[in-house]
């Protein structure tokens, strides 16, 4: 797999685009129309169709295999085959909340809840709500809910001041990140919970849907724990669950660690006065790869297109990629797309550069303020493509 940052060399024909004086805002509109006239944005149920039929056998047969094998070591081995279905059940929850299945939204609500909720054990209204809020301001400083400072921060301002253990976490997140990804499947699960769990108030009151999500969500608990602590010993099934959502988040964190990490961050002035284009293509990178890196990472691979048009059914996120990447070289917009092992390298190089004050400073020195400096403020490293997620 090719590694390299790819250029913009020789781009297909280019759909039209606005000329001189034509406002930013308008920049996306020829290449919406585009789209819309090659029919890529109307809706594929019968590829989704077999897609989550396939999964659905796929994990029921791995079921029935931990049912089999439950009282054996062995039954370990069957650990990464249910993350890795439980992963694609994942990418579809989300292909579900941006309405890429189907534009019946009842339809979407119920297979998302399926898929999110009751096999995941994720809820289902406050992944939409955050992942929503991201799509929105993809990588802002201020806006964007995967940027907000917290185990790994991404911008020298952000780890300013940090000392104790936070500190040394932000000195060495770039060589943390991996193993921390393998804790993620459990912290969804935990802010999920919290969030449907958490006391009602007028601005969260209890509605049915919520009572439903919870019904869900305890109902994938006590499945979960059913078909472990009868098939197996308690240590056995502990091993066996640790070791499934551990590789579960370890797989999440493959799949969107690419997107974000290492591309620009606007703030309250950088970036303020891009449209819609340039607010998504200058901060998403796509990964090159044939149709097994499409399926490893459930199309987010394509992740310009898949920002640009929310909505676009997986299978067709593909075929817009030349479109876009000829629309952007019309308008001398960086398009980023690079091979999966790059893009890695570039998401923990920024890693790494963020927490690099820290290294570079005393232990015992006092914190520097913020903007004291445009190192610790973190502006010269968001002009440089700093990164998120």
């Amino acid at each position: 797999m090719p590694q390299a940052t790819a250029a913009l060399a020789d781009p297909p024909a280019e759909p039209p685009v606005p000329g001189p004086g034509v406002r930013r805002a308008s920049e996306f509109a020829p290449l919406l129309r585009t789209v819309r006239e090659q029919g890529l944005l109307e809706h594929r149920p019968g590829w989704y169709a077999r897609g989550i039929t396939v999964n659905v056998l796929a994990l029921a047969a791995v079921v029935t295999g931990v049912v089999v094998a439950g009282g054996s070591w062995w039954v370990l081995a069957l650990a990464p085959l249910l993350a890795l279905f439980s992963t694609r059940a994942a990418f579809f929850g989300h292909d579900a909340g941006h309405a890429q299945i189907t534009g019946d939204r009842r339809a979407s609500r119920v297979i998302q809840l399926i898929h999110a909720d009751l096999l995941l054990g994720m809820s289902q209204e406050w992944w939409n709500d955050k992942h929503n809020r991201h799509h929105a301001n993809p990588n802002h400083v201020d806006k964007d809910p995967d940027v907000v400072a917290d185990i790994l921060v991404f911008t020298q301002r952000q780890a300013g001041g940090r000392t104790g253990l936070r500190g040394l976490l932000t000195r060495h997140q770039a060589w943390l990140f991996f193993p921390l990804t393998t804790l993620e499947g459990i912290a969804l699960k935990v802010y999920g919970f919290r969030a449907v769990f958490s006391r009602t108030s007028p601005a969260r009151p209890w509605t049915a849907h919520r009572a439903l999500e919870a019904g869900l969500l305890l109902a994938h608990v006590a499945g979960y724990a059913t078909l472990l602590l009868t098939t197996m010993s308690l240590p056995l099934a502990l091993a066996f669950a640790l070791l499934h959502q551990m590789l579960l988040g370890l797989h999440l964190g493959l799949a969107f660690a690419p997107n974000h990490k290492g591309m620009e961050m606007p703030d309250g002035e950088h970036g303020k006065d891009w449209g819609h284009l340039r607010r998504q293509v200058l901060t998403s990178r796509n990964i090159r790869g044939g149709h097994v890196t499409d399926w490893l990472l459930g199309g987010l691979n394509y992740q310009i297109e898949h920002h640009l048009f929310p909505s676009m059914p997986r299978p067709h996120l593909r075929l817009a990629r030349p479109l876009v990447r000829a629309h952007c070289a019309a308008l001398a917009v960086p398009y980023t797309e690079t091979g999966l092992a790059d893009s890695y390298r570039q998401a923990l190089a920024h890693l790494h550069d963020v927490g690099e004050p820290l290294r570079a400073a005393p232990r015992t020195a006092a914190p520097q303020p913020a903007g004291a400096s445009p190192a610790a403020a973190g502006g010269d490293a968001r002009r440089h493509r700093v990164g998120t997620r």
